[in-house]
């Protein structure tokens, strides 16, 4: 196996390595690998925790030195600073392993102080200006207050036991009256609140006191706090006596007031005022320049962040990489084990040799490959024009190991069948140009950082290219273009005109390629359209499924089960032809006959046209009968009682023959006295998934295969009926985009024809760019995604299970290059 040629009809050979590495050398020896990405390691230390593994004292710091990176980036992203792309980032020294990661954990563990330091200084700053801005609102408004209340004219509440009323009015107060009036005796408690809680907070005063305080409030106009800003109201509660007083504080603290001693003489309230305001000045301006020297830290990180990430991503992967390998009783040496495929042998083989060269060690590396009955891991030979049709057979399933790539013929067959029900050869120009740019201009988008959308459609480009290719042939096929039919040949078709009859008559001609655009816009148009449309998916969708089953040939004769192909592949296309083929091979001759000819006495040659539906449908309810009016050929009765005879002697012989081989297989094996573990057919084979067989390495239970045998029997029986009645829908979408792009024409651009003058032209260019922009939203991108899915779901059930086994999993190496976003 090892001398086989690589191909994309197969997956890659893989072997089973095991390295030996010495300790001092492993860093250095998991990083070229990585590099490399061509081996994925097995994990030799499945029993052991992740905390008592070898290097988890290194993991524990990475975690660390990712946690500061990840602050740093919240940093970042709150100052509104973009950090350096990965390929433009300063990069932190010219050195790797341990003094890498010394040197990048001082570094984080610096900046992360520095910043932290500056965050802690910034938010007390920014506390304590609010708290002063909080108190010059509170001096301002009692001043306010007090202002008023001296020059208004007094006013008491009018009643205390409704609810409704306003718990405090205006009166008149003088400045003395809040420190020991000679009148009223009244002290007062003043300070902010969230403006939601204003009501709250009046409420549960009025109740507490009884009615025995004089409130008023008014709002601060700007938010106050940095980033996220309040808006506060301030709040001045006159009462009567120390106790009381006492009780309203206790009340506003508990409701999250803050309170602030003002001074009831209007000098000292000036003074203190003009105190404050500078003050505030004084921490804007320190708060201004903290702000800028935090800025300046995050702006020296933003330029090595990105690479810092990396480098922390990098050596996370090289040591969790590292605990899974072993350690012998000496502790100097290394044992690991992973898949490789054969191919890359000779370039993991330098890697090893340039991790010995660049750490300098004196013992080298040992590569041997093992011998394993394990099935390896399945990875498909790839380049830019197949990965996108790889990923679409991979979504359904990984392939097993070695079996034939269902995604190689599937660069034809999906954009066909898209094709099918897309044609139209204006959307598909459409899509060509869209998909062409994306081609031409790829190396520059490659390195463009792309959205989620415009990453999803630049990765399937060539999906789109060859869709938009195979649909501009079917649109020729169909004869359609924007809904519209081209004359580009002489028609078969002749309307008379002047003498009042409205039926089309021939003339001679055959219209070389495609559908005669004398069919355009003649009634029964969608009836001929209909019977074409229909039959023709029925004609590609057998002609591709058994395709599909011809693909288990190729399986069985690699895998070692050539007489699986006469056991259950033969009984399988029989019962399949016998029925479904019939049926195709009746269309195509019914197409080859010309049912309106006539003899030179103008008598008809033919009966009418037989339905093929009613035929396929009595061919089972009364075979051996057909009717003469409905007769489609001579001896038509004995070859259909033929081929329901045939189609019912596959079923018993798909049932008993390969489990019978199976189990005469495993009696010759256990005659023996031993299994072959060497043979690599054996070693690489997922019998149930591939051939339906069953595994060398498992106990062999004949019931076990018979059961499976008749499920897959029935399911295979079934499935013919419905998986052909399935491609109908190449019918129905390819109906349905039709008459969607000519109800867009009709209710767009035909209703402004005719217009003239300035009016006509106006209207135009407006009908114009709404029939385009719908045909691109709706026919190009909604309709276009229909056919896609109806596509991918023809590849995945109808054609995948009739031999794709998918019972594989992924080969994932070790990478160290930065994933793609």
């Amino acid at each position: 196996m090892s001398g086989q040629t690589e191909s994309l009809l197969r997956s890659a050979s893989m072997a089973l390595i095991q390295l030996y590495i010495p300790a001092d050398g492993a860093h250095a020896a998991v990083t070229e690998l990585g590099d490399l990405g061509s081996v994925q390691f097995r994990d030799l230390n499945p029993d052991v925790a992740p905390f008592q593994r070898a290097y988890v004292g290194d993991m524990r710091r990475l975690d660390e030195m990712d946690r500061r990176i990840a602050f740093l980036q919240r940093a970042l992203e709150r100052e509104a600073i973009t950090p350096r792309p990965l390929e433009s980032a300063l990069p932190l020294l010219d050195a790797s392993g341990p003094m890498l990661l010394n040197e990048l954990a001082s570094r984080l563990k610096e900046h992360e102080e520095r910043v932290a330091q500056m965050n802690a200084s910034y938010d007390a700053l920014q506390q304590r200006l609010q708290q002063l801005e909080e108190a010059r609102a509170v001096i301002r408004e009692t001043a306010a207050f007090f202002a008023h209340a001296t020059n208004a004219p007094d006013a008491a509440r009018l009643s205390v036991d409704d609810d409704n009323a306003p718990l405090l009015t205006e009166t008149g107060v003088s400045e003395h009256a809040s420190t020991a009036g000679p009148a009223f005796d009244l002290s007062f408690v003043s300070g902010t609140i969230d403006r939601e809680r204003m009501p709250t907070l009046e409420r549960v005063l009025w109740r507490a006191l009884r009615g025995n305080l004089y409130m008023n409030y008014a709002e601060i106009d700007q938010p106050l706090g940095g980033d996220e800003p309040v808006h506060k109201n301030v709040f001045v509660v006159f009462a009567h006596g120390a106790a009381v007083l006492a009780k309203v504080r206790r009340i506003c603290e508990s409701m999250g007031g803050t309170l602030y001693t003002v001074d009831g003489d209007a000098a000292q309230r000036d003074a203190r005022l003009h105190e404050v305001t500078e003050r505030i000045e004084d921490h804007e301006n320190i708060l201004y320049s903290t702000g800028a020297a935090r800025r300046a830290e995050l702006v020296r990180v933003a330029e090595s962040l990105t690479a810092w990430a990396d480098v922390v991503r990098r050596e996370k992967l090289i040591y969790a990489t590292l605990n899974q390998f072993q350690s012998d009783n000496t502790q100097h040496t290394l044992i690991a084990e992973g898949w490789v495929p054969h191919a890359e042998l000779p370039q993991v083989q330098l890697a090893l040799k340039r991790a010995q060269e660049s750490t300098a060690g004196r013992v080298a590396s040992v590569l041997q490959i093992l011998q394993t009955s394990e099935m390896p891991p399945t990875k498909q030979w790839t380049n830019r024009f197949t990965e996108g049709f790889q990923s679409i057979i991979d979504a359904y399933g990984t392939a097993t190991y070695q079996e034939i790539n269902p995604g190689l013929f599937t660069v034809i067959t999906f954009p066909f069948l898209f094709a099918v029900m897309f044609g139209d050869l204006g959307h598909g120009a459409l899509m060509l140009l869209a998909s062409g740019a994306m081609v031409l201009w790829e190396e520059k988008l490659l390195r463009t950082r792309l959205d989620e959308i415009s990453s999803m459609f630049f990765y399937g480009r060539y999906i789109i290219l060859l869709m938009s290719v195979f649909a501009m042939f079917t649109g020729v096929l169909y004869n359609d273009i924007f809904s519209r039919s081209m004359h580009l040949f002489h028609s078969g078709w002749t309307w008379p005109r002047g003498d009042g009859t409205l039926t089309a008559e021939g003339n001679g001609h055959v219209y070389p390629i495609g559908i005669d655009p004398g069919w355009h816009g003649a009634e029964n148009n969608l009836v001929f359209s209909n019977s074409l449309k229909m039959k023709l998916s029925i004609v590609l969708g057998v002609a591709h499924m058994t395709f599909a089953m011809l693909l288990n040939i190729p399986n069985h004769l690699h895998f070692g089960h050539a007489n699986f192909i006469w056991a259950e592949l033969l009984p399988q296309v029989l019962f399949m032809q016998s029925l479904f083929g019939y049926l195709v091979i009746t269309i195509i001759y019914k197409w080859s006959i010309d049912w309106y000819a006539t003899d030179a006495s103008g008598q008809p040659l033919h009966n009418s046209p037989p339905g093929l539906l009613n035929m396929l449908i009595y061919m089972f309810l009364r075979p051996g009968v057909v009717d003469p009016e409905t007769q489609l050929y001579a001896g038509q009765a004995t070859l259909q009682t033929f081929l329901l005879l045939l189609a019912l002697v596959c079923v018993p012989w798909m049932l008993v023959t390969k489990p019978y081989l199976l189990y005469k297989e495993h009696k010759a094996k256990t005659a023996q006295g031993y299994l072959p573990v060497d043979r690599e057919d054996d070693v690489m084979e997922d019998a149930d998934a591939i051939a339906g067989g069953h595994d060398d390495h498992e106990e062999f239970v004949l019931g076990e295969v018979v059961i499976h045998q008749i499920i897959h029997t029935i399911e295979f029986c079934l499935g013919c009926i419905s998986n052909t009645a399935s491609y109908l829908r190449l019918w129905a979408l390819s109906l349905a985009h039709a008459q969607l792009s000519q109800v867009l024409w009709d209710m767009t651009i035909k209703n402004v024809f005719g217009m003239t003058g300035i009016v006509g032209v106006i209207a135009t260019v407006f009908a114009f760019s709404l029939w385009f922009v719908l045909t691109i939203a709706i026919l190009c991108v909604m309709e276009g995604l229909s056919a896609f899915l109806h596509a991918l779901r023809l590849h995945w059930v109808e054609a995948g299970s009739k031999h794709y086994g998918a019972a594989g999993y992924p080969f994932m190496p070790l990478t160290l290059r930065e994933p793609l976003q």
